[in-house]
């Protein structure tokens, strides 16, 4: 009996871990599939730009408050709200580009509609794992996590590029509305109590304000918010502006965009396996580091190879680094909070991710109609590399990540 009941939390973590990956591979299709519509439409880097700040500025409004509501409100349903909200975005996207109104106002504004249910759900999902899978599992859980979302990014590109060719851009948004439906339906079997609150009859201003409060002060968690606005300021060029490179330095065909994409997600795949195998990472501010210095080296790479698949075999090995990352990042997050925090937590680091990209997008985006992205590669990886080295270099910051 007590076998059955320490158990539970394994029917529950893949429930919610497969309601997640279906949910995560109809969104990687349409990211894929407008990604490349507007690559192959325009080739503008001032264009994916304003792309790029639909994307992720509503995030940054919208986070200010989700991570409120996820510390007060069920959790489960917000996830599932925000699947269905961005379902019923894309439908209406895909209704008027069957209408033939085929504008990229109406892509820019289902980018800020999909994103305010980003913005929403993100905290939530962040959260919602320690209350399912034991503090012991979490390492484990979120590297087996990693390795299968990345093999759906290994899909998605594929079916992303196949839907794109053979039947147009409108059936991979009719797609995403699908795999929608189906991991609300998925996340409606999970059974997972909602979190009580120490702060139940504070203000929404007031829980959020208690949440900077702690951001601020937990040495921990400042210098992680730090370290991550560089990181992600850093990664823009790699993130968003590659199938831009594509195109111009190796050509425009869709196979080479998926490729692209494939590249970097087979290395994930690679990087969540051996996260998953080990089971623990114990220096996690040195697996960061550690990542961070790959990316640095790699991107750097990727503006010098002369060669498609050298230039691909590059993007396989940053993929790597991908889940080491982000799982170090998640469990230092997961383990170091307390759990009424967590939602309010996990807000403040998508502000900060929200901000951070578009901001390098704003920088980036329009010095790409300008210069060679390779250069912008070269340098940004450079310091992507330093970043790393002062990370390795700070006693106080390796110090903090060893308290609990």
């Amino acid at each position: 009996m007590e076998n059955n009941i320490s158990n539970q939390w394994i029917s529950k973590a893949v429930i919610f871990l497969s309601s997640q990956t279906i949910s995560l591979f109809g969104s990687s299709i349409v990211a894929y599939a407008i990604i490349w519509y507007i690559t192959l439409e325009t080739s503008s880097g001032n264009v994916m730009t304003i792309t790029i700040l639909c994307t992720f500025l509503p995030q940054i409004l919208i986070s200010i408050f989700a991570g409120v509501w996820a510390d007060r409100y069920s959790r489960k349903k917000l996830i599932i709200y925000s699947d269905l909200f961005i379902s019923l975005s894309t439908l209406a996207l895909a209704a008027f580009f069957m209408a033939g109104m085929t504008s990229l106002n109406l892509i820019y504004f289902a980018s800020i509609v999909r994103s305010v249910g980003a913005g929403i759900q993100g905290p939530a999902v962040g959260a919602i794992l320690p209350q399912i899978v034991p503090v012991e599992k979490l390492t484990r859980v979120n590297g087996i996590s990693s390795t299968v979302n990345s093999v759906m990014q290994i899909l998605a590109p594929a079916v992303g590029g196949l839907l794109l060719a053979a039947a147009g851009f409108v059936y991979a948004l009719f797609f995403d509305v699908v795999t929608g439906v189906i991991a609300v339906i998925i996340m409606s079997f999970l059974k997972v109590e909602r979190v009580a609150s120490s702060e139940e009859h504070a203000s929404a201003m007031g829980d959020l304000k208690s949440g900077l409060r702690y951001a601020v002060s937990n040495k921990l968690i400042k210098y992680l918010l730090l370290f991550s606005s560089l990181f992600f300021f850093l990664i823009t060029p790699a993130a968003f502006l590659t199938p831009l490179l594509v195109e111009r330095s190796f050509g425009g065909d869709i196979w080479r965009l998926a490729a692209n994409e494939l590249s970097w997600t087979i290395g994930a795949l690679l990087g969540g396996i051996a996260v998953a195998v080990r089971g623990e990472i114990k220096n996690r501010i040195n697996a960061m580091a550690v990542s961070c210095l790959g990316f640095g080296l790699t991107f750097a790479l990727l503006g010098i190879v002369p060669d498609f698949f050298m230039y691909l075999s590059v993007m396989l090995v940053s993929g790597m680094f991908t889940p080491v990352f982000n799982t170090a990042a998640i469990v230092m997050i997961q383990e170091s909070v307390p759990d009424q925090m967590l939602g309010r937590v996990f807000s403040i680091i998508s502000i900060i991710i929200s901000a951070a990209m578009p901001l390098g997008m704003v920088v980036f985006g329009p010095l790409a109609d300008v210069i060679r992205i390779e250069y912008m590669m070269i340098a940004t990886g450079l310091l992507l590399a330093v970043l790393a080295v002062y990370i390795f270099s700070n006693k106080s910051i390796l110090m903090y990540s060893q308290e609990k």
